[in-house]
């Protein structure tokens, strides 16, 4: 009962390589956006929220970095990735822009 996906030899390093770039240098990005998120939206000093944020992006990071290579599809992994990251990084500039904490 080999649930693998089969790939072609050709398309395995592309696939390698596009869950490497996706685990570390965008998962990277995304990891910062959600951080600067939960450190505007937690309760308490700015200190606190910073402490906090930063301290729970280690697992936002590690978690995204073994979804990477756990889903099926490298493309879903990128669009779900970028779309995160785009919806995180408008939700910072909307919560700058109405005076949210910096």
């Amino acid at each position: 009962m080999n649930r693998a996906v089969p790939i072609r030899r050709g398309a395995a390093w592309r696939d390698i390589a596009a869950r490497a770039l996706a685990a570390v240098p965008l998962n990277y990005a995304v990891t910062a956006a959600l951080t600067m998120l939960i450190a505007r939206l937690l309760p308490g000093g700015a200190q606190q929220a910073s402490i906090g944020a930063t301290i729970f992006s280690f697992a936002i990071f590690a978690a995204l970095a073994m979804t990477a290579f756990a889903v099926r599809s490298a493309a879903r992994l990128w669009g779900g990735l970028i779309a995160t990251g785009a919806i995180a990084a408008l939700a910072d500039w909307c919560l700058i822009a109405w005076g949210g904490r910096l």
